[in-house]
Parts: structure tokens; sequence; C-alpha cells
């Protein structure tokens, strides 16, 4: 799979084996909902997995912010997906906004959030599905289903509670609460915090770093940090030793060894 997706609603990027998802409906603040985000996530999510032309995804947005979620005024409506009885609109869940999470946790490529603006309900939750998290200081959060009579229906009470632990994703859950940039960090939900001008300069450092170690050796770690979250650790350890011993059998490895012994920068495949 070489050939890029066609986007509707994102724009997509690649340099350097960085892929850069830009969602672009700032006319309804990036609503993941009422708009074609949700294909273009998951295409984008699909073309990553299977190309070499990418080793990392960014995901960002255009315009004042990230993303608001679902689409609020379609809510009152009562039109697209929120329509129907209780049956109905369950479906209409399982058959768009969960195939995020359910994708984002198949992956294997590392995933980068850069937080532009408002990241609010969904929006907010996708930001948590993704491996490392940037903000801007212009950049607001908020697990603010309660405000509006609903859930987290996306997954949120899942991720939320793997980076912050029980008792905060508790608390941002159970009162709706906005919190800034700052916060976030403190709280150790964001990596680092920096100005406007300077998010996708970070993002893009940081992804080029990760993307010029070996592909499969990044791939590999990031799985089996996921399976370490629901694994004993004896079949952890187990699966650890069989993916080492094949690791020490790619060229990557042998290049990065003979690259140290000569006091040299590797070449990897």
């Amino acid at each position: 799979m070489s050939e890029m997706p066609k986007l509707k609603d994102a724009l997509l990027d690649i340099t350097d084996k960085v892929a850069t998802l830009t969602f672009n409906r700032d006319d309804v603040r990036n609503a993941l909902t009422g708009t074609n985000l949700i294909d273009d996530i998951i295409d984008t999510l699909d073309w990553v997995e299977h190309t070499s032309n990418a080793h990392v995804l960014v995901i960002t947005g255009a315009g004042k912010g990230f993303s608001s979620g679902g689409n609020v005024k379609d809510m009152h409506e009562r039109t697209g997906m929120f329509s129907g009885n209780v049956e109905d609109i369950a479906a209409a869940y399982k058959a768009t906004i969960q195939r995020i999470p359910l994708k984002m946790s198949q992956i294997s490529f590392p995933v980068i959030a850069a937080i532009n603006g408002a990241a609010v309900g969904a929006g907010f939750d996708l930001t948590a599905m993704c491996d490392i998290r940037i903000a801007s200081t212009y950049a607001k959060f908020g697990e603010n289903f309660v405000n509006i009579g609903l859930i987290p229906g996306d997954g949120g009470a899942y991720f939320l509670q793997r980076i912050v632990g029980y008792q905060r994703a508790s608390e941002l859950t159970f009162t709706g609460r906005l919190f800034e940039a700052d916060e976030a960090k403190e709280i150790g939900y964001v990596l680092d915090v920096v100005e406007p001008e300077e998010l996708l300069v970070r993002a893009a450092e940081l992804a080029a770093q990760i993307a010029s170690k070996p592909a499969y050796q990044v791939r590999q770690s990031k799985l089996l940090m996921r399976k370490a979250q629901v694994m004993n650790l004896p079949d952890f350890l187990d699966l650890s030793a069989l993916v080492q011993g094949t690791c020490h059998h790619t060229e990557d490895h042998k290049e990065a060894v003979a690259a140290f012994v000569e006091k040299r920068s590797p070449n990897f495949n």
C-alpha cells in the first residue's frame, strides 16, 4: 500500500518517514462526528501501517482547536449517529467513533499528538489513544461528557486512567472540568508544552528522532509496552525473549552493533 489515501476533511503530508495528519474542519472545530474525519483517521492509520514510506505519525489540527469531539448541534437536533432508539445509537457508535480506539489499539507504529488548541470530549480521548502528547500553550483539555449528560462512549474511560491513574482520571471524568496545558503536563498527561509556533517543530523533531531508529524494533517495543498492560509477568517475559531473539537476527541489529564497535553512525534499513 504505497499510494497515499485521498482524504476529504484532513490533510496528509510526509517528510523523511514522518507522516503528519492535519484535521482541516476548523468551521466545526474539527469535530469528529458529522464530518469525514473518522474515515480520514482510519484510512491514514491503515496506510501508515502498511507503507514503508512512513514510520511515525503526527496528528494535529488546523485552526483554533485540535478537535471538539462530537458535534453538539447534531446531538441537539438528534440527527446522524445521535438519532433513533437506544439500540440504533449504540450501533451507530460501534460503526463510527468506536472504530478509532479499536484501530489505534491495533497499529504498531508510534503516534504523536501535537495538540494545537482545545481537545475536548472525543477529541480529548483521541489524544489519550496516542503514544506521546505535546501541547501548545493554547491547548485546553476536557473529559467533559458528563457536562452534556453523556459518558465517554468512545473508550476514553479505558485510556485516560492508564495515563494519569485511576484517581485523577476519576476526578477529570466525574467533574467534566476543563484544564490548561500546564496542568496537563503537571499530571503527566502531556510530555511537553511549547509556544504555538514551536508545536509542529517540536513534534517533527521528536518524530524524526524516532523515525531514525530501526522501524521493526520501534514497532516491537510499542507492542511490548501495550502487552505489558494486560499480561502477567511470566507470559510477558516469554514474549519479550521471543521478540528479542528475532531482533538479534535482523540486519539492523547487526548494523547497529557494527557501527558501535567501529565508532560510526549506523545506516538502518
